[in-house]
């Protein structure tokens, strides 16, 4: 990965994307769609850098954490606090997310339930396996790159006759969110900095309807630096020639058709539907949820939680996180940030992921240097 992090490399990158953006009628806004590239981008000091450069660079809405709507994440809460008995897992970042219930991690369980921290779905499956008479809900959130994972435990629990576990969905789909925005025309994007991973399974198909219809191109990128600054290039290149698609600039590591397998499987256990996000409200066909052959793991139908029909919600009182994954705002545009919404005391789940932008700002952002 050395090349991808030389320093003179790097240089050699951002004057090329000075050089294009000059070229450009007006200053070019892209928007880095997942929330681990933002996190490269700051940690490697990028983004003022790109600023100098004549590129803007707006974050987009790219963790799970972040667009889950409180409506799930207090029903998740609704499971470990009203069901005696139960196991609830669940990835770190989701127990810390604020909702009018608190968090995960300030929840009274219910006699005899707990609360574990896993760091994959699998270690949920095992744990139903050691204790086949305790029920075991696995709190499942992801986009499609942990969404294959899920799915093969709900289909590994079936074919176990495993009937003591559940997975309380949180899935997203990340094309039909880019369509949202370019048709919300909140923001003006002129460019997209497409997932890696996700891109890893889906390939880069589903994303060619945004330079089709919308005349907006895009790169998929790894996530060195040099590989986001390489897929910026392609970006401007593409801008520059009046020609928009989808360039592949993390080929070292994905091909264009992504993973046929993961896909299969995603499809076998789920089906899309209407799903809200925050700060999206309702998009057609950007959630999953299990299908009807599976829906004795689906946690929300043998709860009786519902979660899975939940609108976008409403973000606390004075609280900006909508905006912030819409690109409408940056988190400094929030009053609330860094002043009562903090990582020790997150008001939204921005301020609580690691890939949430307003993290990301709080830890790396000029404004740090203002707190020593």
């Amino acid at each position: 990965m050395k090349p991808l992090r030389d320093p003179a490399a790097l240089k050699a990158l951002l004057g090329d994307i000075g050089e294009r953006a000059r070229r450009l009628k007006r200053k070019p806004r892209l928007m880095e769609v997942c929330g681990t590239h933002t996190m490269a981008l700051f940690r490697s000091g990028l983004t003022p850098m790109l600023a100098e450069a004549g590129v803007e660079m707006v974050s987009g809405p790219g963790c799970p954490v972040c667009i889950t709507p409180n409506a799930v994440h207090e029903a998740a809460i609704a499971v470990v606090t009203g069901v005696e008995g139960v196991t609830l897992a669940a990835f770190g970042d989701m127990t810390r997310v604020p909702t009018r219930l608190g968090s995960l991690q300030t929840a009274v369980p219910a006699r005899g339930s707990r609360l574990r921290i896993v760091y994959s779905p699998e270690e949920a499956l095992d744990e139903a396996r050691r204790a086949p008479d305790r029920p075991v809900v696995f709190y499942g959130a992801g986009f499609e790159t942990t969404i294959p994972a899920i799915a093969y435990t709900v289909r590994q629990a079936a074919a176990e006759g495993l009937k003591n576990y559940a997975v309380l969905p949180a899935l997203w789909l990340v094309p039909p969110a880019l369509r949202a925005i370019l048709e919300a025309k909140d923001v003006a994007v002129d460019g997209f900095i497409y997932p890696g991973h996700v891109s890893a399974v889906i390939g880069a198909g589903p994303y060619e309807f945004v330079a089709g219809e919308f005349g907006v191109p895009g790169a998929i990128a790894g996530f060195e630096p040099g590989d986001i600054l390489l897929a910026i290039r392609s970006i401007l290149d593409q801008a520059l020639a009046g020609r928009p698609g989808v360039a592949l600039e993390y080929s070292r590591a994905i091909g264009r058709d992504g993973n046929p397998v993961a896909r299969a499987l995603m499809a076998e256990v789920c089906e899309p539907f209407d799903a809200g996000w925050r700060g999206l409200g309702v998009i057609p066909a950007s959630g999953l949820r299990l299908r009807d052959a599976y829906a004795g793991f689906d946690a929300g139908r043998r709860f009786g939680l519902g979660a899975a029909t939940a609108d976008g919600g409403t973000d606390p009182a004075g609280c900006r996180c909508g905006d912030v994954l819409r690109g409408v705002v940056r988190p400094e545009g929030c009053r609330l940030f860094g002043t009562r919404c903090r990582p020790d005391a997150p008001v939204g789940p921005c301020m609580v992921s690691y890939e949430g932008a307003c993290l990301i700002h709080f830890k790396f952002g000029p404004e740090r240097r203002g707190r020593g």
